[in-house]
């Protein structure tokens, strides 16, 4: 009974801490000098205060502002790993919508259904609480790592991304090359799959690359009264009509192969049998995965997104300049140059100037097999017994691509379950997440370092 009551006393504890971080409205912007580092500062000595053991016992360095690294001493050199996460968050201005404020941290419901809402729960303050209660509770434990473990804590995932490039630097230039490096990604998740009725827990080996790319018309401006035949808006109109009409190639990376086999050998019988024979059945399994839905679709190609429209501050003046930024998530098997070379092939003006900003390739694969694969996979499956493993390739991006030039072995794997309807709040409104969830990303952090 004592036992129990110490577990409800310390769950009810983690959920107050989730709850406070929530608060702290650590919203990153692109612009950002628009940032208030005031809400980062605050967050920083909140977690001193919430993880005081932590503190006192790992060291903590501040980069590039406000990026977090800890370093917990182990017992024997080498082998170091890193569990990452972030802390700032989108946006979330207008509260229009929301069932609850988004920074409120409100929660509703009892048992299983005890919900924790607000921005940041998912995305990725979850994970980062998560990662921290399980320390902590072992700091209190008197559990010490065989081999050093860092927590690396970007601050501006959802813009520049510096942070966390910041942090990898460091990690060079003291001659760290993590053997496992672990972020947020994929999740436990399920009726993704046609057929397949178990949890699937996907496990990002690579992310896809990204870039925006703007596409600029420019035209001398003038009375909207007489227009030219042309304008510079029109012009834009028919260059995003036309890359809308001409969709990247579509392919299955070896990831996903490997993923269709590996969550296919689930599923129904008739089904089963084209999973697992994923490469005799190649142009048929693209043809369905393009038809089935927005992410599977997102899964077998490049995708380019038009995000920005820009054009003249007034409703009567001809716009000087057109501007359209298309948001493009590259496959694992294509390239930034490619992912050009296929927009100006598919808009074909030469009017139309087209620039990429902030271009980032897909990120190299790591191995779906070996000893880190395993114990990430019996990890898993000691918190989420019915869950299949699988690997596949992530379609946003993340810090984690920072830190492949210093580890081979780089993963992506949030430890929570989450249905489809949660994880159409990222980035969006109500974002949510159940308690007894959160409380298994604990267990799965804690079960992962003691076995590190």
């Amino acid at each position: 009974m004592e036992d129990e009551a110490a577990e409800r006393h310390s769950d009810a504890r983690a959920l107050d801490h989730l709850r406070t971080l929530i608060r702290i409205p650590t919203v990153s912007r692109l612009d950002e000098s628009l940032t208030d580092w005031s809400t980062f500062d605050e967050f920083i000595s909140t977690l001193a205060r919430l993880y005081s053991r932590v503190h006192s016992t790992l060291s903590v360095d501040i980069l590039d502002g406000h990026a977090l690294l800890f370093r917990w001493v182990g017992r024997s050199p080498g082998n170091e790993s890193v569990l990452m996460a972030h802390y700032d968050v989108v946006a979330a201005d207008d509260e229009t919508g929301w069932t609850h404020p988004p920074f409120a941290g409100a929660v509703t419901g009892a048992g299983a259904e005890q919900i924790v809402w607000g921005r940041g729960t998912l995305d990725d303050k979850g994970a980062l609480t998560a990662i921290l209660e399980a320390v902590e509770g072992l700091l209190d434990a008197g559990f010490t790592p065989e081999h050093d473990i860092y927590l690396s804590f970007g601050h501006n995932e959802e813009t520049a991304g510096s942070g966390a490039a910041a942090l990898a630097a460091e990690l060079m230039n003291r001659g760290v090359h993590p053997r496992l490096v672990l972020d947020e990604g994929g999740a436990v998740i399920e009726h993704v799959f046609p057929g397949v009725s178990r949890p699937t827990a996907v496990v990002g080996v690579s992310e896809k690359g990204m870039a925006n790319v703007t596409l600029t018309v420019g035209q001398s401006g003038g009375h909207a009264s007489t227009p030219p035949r042309l304008t510079a808006t029109a012009r834009l109109a028919r260059a995003l009509v036309r890359l809308e009409k001409r969709p990247f190639p579509a392919s299955l990376s070896a990831p996903t192969v490997e993923m269709i086999r590996t969550i296919g050998a689930h599923s129904t019988p008739m089904l089963r049998f084209v999973f697992t024979r994923a490469q005799t059945f190649r142009l048929p399994l693209i043809a369905l995965f393009g038809r089935l839905s927005d992410e599977t679709n997102a899964m077998i190609r490049t995708t380019a997104a038009v995000t920005q429209l820009r054009a003249s501050d007034s409703a009567n003046a001809l716009a000087e300049h057109a501007v359209a930024v298309v948001n493009t998530r590259i496959a694992i098997d294509s390239s930034v140059s490619a992912t050009l070379r296929h927009i100006r092939r598919a808009v074909r003006d030469p009017l139309v100037l087209i620039e990429a900003t902030t271009p980032s390739e897909p990120s190299p694969v790591s191995p779906s097999s070996g000893p880190l694969w395993q114990l990430l996979t019996d990890t898993i499956t000691a918190v989420y017994p019915r869950a299949v493993v699988s690997p596949y390739v992530m379609l946003g991006a993340s810090d984690a691509r920072h830190f492949t030039a210093i580890s081979s072995h780089v993963y992506r794997f949030t430890p929570f379950e989450m249905s489809s309807a949660e994880r159409a709040t990222l980035h969006a409104i109500d974002e949510r997440m159940h308690v007894r969830t959160f409380l298994s990303g604990i267990r799965f952090y804690r079960t992962l370092i003691e076995r590190l």
